[in-house]
């Protein structure tokens, strides 16, 4: 489980009105009929920030809250939040098992009761608001602690308690502590100032000088990876939490609120130990001047080197007494300004007496985009360095008192920079849980834009011995891994690119022993595939006789919602709702151990479009009923998509022995598709329907057992209608983004 945990929900949020908030009218948002629609872009994000602001508070008791429409109905989670915020206890006492909806409306009552007397003062928001899920109540509330608790109560260090201080709003003195961290930014709002990301480098950097040193050279045409990588750097030392994504503060329809959210704990941010600043010696600062204050050109440039040093090199134009004045962060470094003096040039005896110059062309022909240094190491010895600033092929040419030098000029190949923060690995074969000896283990590993360098896999078994693993190139920067353990224990796999660990490595992966007679399968869509807010849904099935204690976690790039339906009849329908994009670790668990190929791997893809409406499909006819059909005959049904939008139609079948059951479909050209299976045995199927990838009303369908064998008589009763008694354990976990 990583530090950097990044718990996301992302129901759609309804507005914050004036009537369930905020003493801080200021940070109110505009309402017009766009911002107030249902699937508005900022409800998201706000509901995104809040949910990770109250999960940050609640973690240190142990609580998580998945769904914020949902989760503070008991009361539960909304007392532990205020206990967290507050430091205080409730003033009375409350019910610890709310089972029954009065004990959870005086769960909430006895909240709010204590906000009241905490003198935070809500309005129009009630026990019964809050118990029905009443979004629109539910966000006003959680700003109103936002303001209370995050950005009205630090006094700030750099803020003085005036009269003037005291008039303003929240909002006017986090703009204000800001404006004063960064006086060369035009610092105005809490949205459009903060598209580009390079605003939060110079947060950053204000507060932690050499975090972020460079924020001011970042390509403002890639705000999500300037925003990330400020982001992160503040996670990883300065203890702030990224409650927004670096996706979501760029966006265009990012709220205030979100961001105020945000940057509302920077001010109480402390440096740790260890950070790694980077000194920056910005070329206008570095001066070197000579006697009666003749000023001469300074160069800095970058060594790149593991302790992050800068060379500088100026030309003397005149003899005497020259000063050398280096500043980082304004301010005068150890022992400067430091006093050179400076003679006569001597001659070289073989070369003569002249100037060392080299000049970069670069593979567009230019030769202005290239710097380079020329430092005199004495002995008639030059040190020449250069920085290209894009691939393919440079000349150099150098040039002694005017005339280019022997074999000058040389051709020199630039490849990419080699960064491994941008190599991803993803796959079943890297989760930390779940797998078992003799099952091949795959993941792959994406090198795509992490520029020049040599990828490198080891796998150690539990003995230290590295393990055989097979490698294939997949194409496009992506390559495919495969590794067989046979010893349980942990693995440790290494991935480097270009002698670097790439994110998240070493994987440590925890093999079990060998997968015993399975009780259950689980077999569907959402084990593959999904499309983020809608739910992801798939069959688990009763194999043998007595299969226990059933449990289903789901690990990703967001939390997700989990539901398991009991059919009765030895299965279950499962859906989880996932809020972001990416891969996710599907856990099928049978007394709490993972069923054999759990944990399945789905990607989850962002919706295809508004015109997308899986809800409006329908399946129906004599294939999908639960009896009537004949072993060996056509089973015939028809999916009427004519409401549905664009998207592709996915129907997967299967028998109740485990048998995939080929499904014909054929596309009318109108909307609808005639779709037919043939029977094999006299025993239940499951059919599951899927538009976009999205399960469809009803789906899976189950046709019974009772199919007739031929035209001669009734079979009799199959094995299925044996009851199972079947438990079920609902677990949601969270972990790091896999890539």
């Amino acid at each position: 489980m990583s530090q950097h945990s990044r718990p996301h929900q992302s129901s759609a949020a309804a507005p914050l009105s004036n009537t369930a908030l905020s003493p801080d009218k200021d940070a109110d948002m505009p309402a017009t009929e766009k911002d107030l629609a249902e699937d508005a872009p900022w409800k998201k994000i706000q509901q995104n920030t809040f949910t990770r602001w109250c999960n940050e508070h609640l973690k240190c008791v142990n609580k998580r809250i998945a769904n914020l429409q949902t989760d503070l109905s008991d009361g539960l989670r909304l007392i532990a939040l205020l206990e967290v915020l507050s430091q205080k206890k409730m003033f009375r006492k409350y019910n610890q098992r709310p089972t029954f909806r009065q004990m959870q409306l005086e769960n909430v009552s006895v909240a709010l009761e204590f906000l009241d007397r905490e003198n935070i003062k809500l309005v129009s928001i009630d026990s019964k608001a809050i118990v029905d899920g009443n979004l629109k109540l539910i966000l006003g509330l959680i700003w109103t602690l936002i303001l209370h608790y995050s950005i009205s109560m630090p006094m700030w260090d750099e803020e003085e308690e005036t009269e003037e201080s005291k008039q303003k709003t929240p909002k006017q003195r986090l703009l204000g502590w800001i404006q004063n961290k960064l006086p060369e930014l035009p610092i105005t709002n809490f949205n459009r100032d903060w598209q580009t990301g390079k605003a939060l480098g110079a947060l950053v950097d204000s507060c932690a000088p050499g975090l972020c040193p460079d924020w001011d050279s970042w390509d403002q045409t890639k705000p999500v990876d300037n925003a990330r990588e400020a982001m992160q750097q503040a996670d990883d030392w300065l203890g702030v939490p990224q409650v927004i994504t670096p996706e979501e503060i760029v966006d265009p329809n990012v709220d205030e609120h979100s961001v105020m959210t945000y940057l509302s704990q920077f001010p109480k941010a402390k440096l740790k130990p260890g950070a790694p600043l980077r000194p920056k010696l910005n070329p206008k600062k570095a001066r070197a001047y000579g006697p009666a204050g003749h000023r001469e050109e300074a160069k800095v440039t970058a060594n790149n080197d593991k302790n992050r040093t800068y060379s500088v090199f100026y030309v003397p134009k005149v003899t005497g007494q020259h000063k050398v004045t280096v500043l980082f962060a304004g301010q005068h470094i150890s022992k400067s300004p430091f006093e050179v003096d400076v003679g006569m040039a001597q001659g070289d005896s073989s070369a003569g007496v002249g100037e060392v110059e080299v000049v970069i062309m670069d593979p567009s022909g230019r030769k202005d985009t290239v710097e380079s240094t020329v430092e005199d190491k004495g002995n008639s010895s030059y040190r020449c360095t250069y920085k290209p600033v894009q691939e393919g092929q440079h000349i150099v040419y150098i040039t002694f008192a005017g005339g280019q030098i022997s074999k000058s000029p040389y051709t020199v190949h630039v490849g990419e920079a080699c960064n491994p923060s941008l190599c991803r690995a993803k796959g079943r074969g890297l989760q930390p849980k779940g797998l078992r000896v003799k099952e091949t283990a795959e993941f792959k590993v994406y090198t795509k834009g992490a520029g020049t360098g040599d990828l490198k896999v080891t796998i150690k078994g539990p003995k230290g011995l590295e393990e055989p693993c097979k490698r294939k190139d997949l194409g496009d920067g992506v390559y495919s891994y495969e590794y067989y353990p046979t010893t349980p224990g942990n693995y440790i796999i290494t991935i480097t690119w270009g002698g670097h660990h790439i994110p998240r490595s070493p994987f440590e992966v925890k093999i079990g022993t060998e997968a015993g007679p399975q009780q259950v399968r689980a077999w569907g869509l959402g084990l593959e595939s999904g499309v983020v807010g809608k739910s992801a849904d798939f069959v688990v099935e009763a194999v043998g006789d007595d299969v226990g204690t059933l449990g289903f976690a789901v690990d990703g790039p967001s939390p997700a919602k989990i539901e398991c339906d009991d059919k009765g009849d030895g299965s279950c329908d499962v859906r989880y709702w996932p809020t972001e994009p990416g891969e996710y670790a599907v856990h099928v668990l049978c007394e709490n151990e993972d069923i054999q190929f759990s944990p399945f791997m789905a990607e989850i893809i962002p919706a295809p479009g508004k015109d997308f409406y899986s809800d409006k499909v329908k399946a129906y006819g004599p294939g999908l009923q639960s009896s009537g059909l004949s072993v060996g005959k056509p089973a015939e049904f028809t999916v009427d998509a004519k409401l549905g939008g664009k998207a592709p139609l996915k129907i997967q079948a299967q028998d109740r022995d485990g048998n995939p059951v080929d499904v014909q479909v054929k596309d009318n050209g109108n909307g609808t598709y005639s779709c037919s299976y043939t029977p094999r045995k006299p025993i239940k199927h499951t059919v599951m329907v899927s538009w976009g990838g999205v399960n469809i009303p009803e789906s899976p369908f189950r046709v019974s057992g009772d199919l007739w064998m031929g035209h001669a008589h009734k079979w009799p009763p199959p094995i299925e209608k044996t009851l199972f008694s079947l438990k079920f354990n609902f677990e949601t976990f969270c972990i790091l983004k896999l890539g």
